[in-house]
């Protein structure tokens, strides 16, 4: 028998869970050059919510893209971009 697992659910908001996540990755890159952060962070955060909200809408492109609040052209172009 299969019993679903439940995901213990945060209060935290998601811009708290980013910037954790950022603080993360300096303190990892200490010592290192950092360059082109906010490309790095999209490139991680935009193929994570893309693949979220297609899997939590059954793959239906026309809702994700309201979800998102993108055009469908945009959601496929991104779709394809990221391999999803």
């Amino acid at each position: 028998m299969n019993v679903p697992i439940r995901r213990e659910r945060r209060k935290q908001p998601i811009r708290r869970s980013v910037t954790s996540a950022i603080e993360l990755y300096l303190d990892d890159m200490s010592g290192h050059e950092v360059t082109d952060l906010y490309h790095v962070v999209l490139s991680e955060v935009e193929p994570a919510i893309l693949a979220v909200v297609m899997k939590h809408v059954g793959g239906n492109q026309s809702e994700a893209a309201e979800m998102l609040g993108v055009s469908r052209g945009t959601l496929r172009k991104k779709l394809k971009l990221y391999g999803l």
